[in-house]
């Protein structure tokens, strides 16, 4: 996969850093078949640890890298909490208030693109975070969405979601359905209804990830499996 390309609009390259992982095969399907124009829509589930948004990052990146930044990158992600605690309410903006949620975002962006760059793309507004609470109404054309954590979504929030997307658009939804802090969770029930061959055929995707995909640790990897074998 490439590793830097030429930024007109930037007067600049942009080079991603040095990978801190190899990707397993089955993040490099994935991310292959999320860069194929044919796509979409991609659901990604999987355990903790198996580089979700990592990859959903990425590809966004190599996406509105590859249009010239002619495609931004939005990321959404709810604000449930912990079914079983909570931060109580937050002070500052909105833009504050979600920027505890949008942490990941910013996580992966600092672990593959040097500051300099992140802040070229942020002074060009090739990239913006907002609560799901925020799109209903929204047309997202010429825009890669990110979809982050879609097991605190409830079905409605999903529908709300996937009915935005328009012209030269791509939604990347990344969930683990093991891990809802909600009790009425649409993940899996949304993720199972486009798993389908009719639904590949248009455009759709569903994909999974597993233990062996996890990245984030060795003894993650152990306690998903104990767990998987257990349950």
């Amino acid at each position: 996969m490439p590793n830097k390309i030429e930024f007109n609009q930037l007067n600049q390259k942009i080079r991603f850093k040095q990978r801190k992982f190899k990707f397993t095969q089955n993040q490099i399907d994935f991310l292959r078949a999320t860069l194929e124009d044919k796509t979409k829509l991609m659901f990604l589930s999987g355990p903790a640890g198996t580089a979700k948004t990592y990859m959903a990052v990425y590809s966004a990146l190599q996406i509105m890298m590859d249009s010239g930044l002619e495609k931004g990158i939005l990321y959404v992600r709810s604000i449930a909490e912990s079914s079983q605690k909570g931060l109580g309410s937050l002070p500052g903006s909105i833009d504050e208030k979600f920027g505890v949620f949008a942490g990941p975002f910013y996580d992966k962006m600092d672990e593959m693109l040097h500051a300099s760059d992140i802040k070229a793309l942020h002074d060009k507004n090739q990239f913006e975070c907002i609560p799901v609470n925020f799109v209903r109404g929204s047309n997202w054309n010429d825009t890669i969405v990110i979809i982050d954590e879609a097991q605190n979504f409830t079905y409605n929030e999903l529908i709300t979601v996937l009915t935005r997307i328009g012209e030269n658009s791509k939604i990347i939804i990344c969930g683990d359905a093991t891990q809802a802090d909600i009790k009425n969770s649409g993940f899996k029930k949304v993720f199972n209804a486009f798993n389908d061959e009719e639904s590949r055929e248009n455009g759709i995707l569903c994909e999974e990830f597993g233990y062996e995909d996890i990245k984030r640790s060795e003894i993650l990897k152990f306690v998903v499996k104990k767990l998987e074998d257990k349950i």
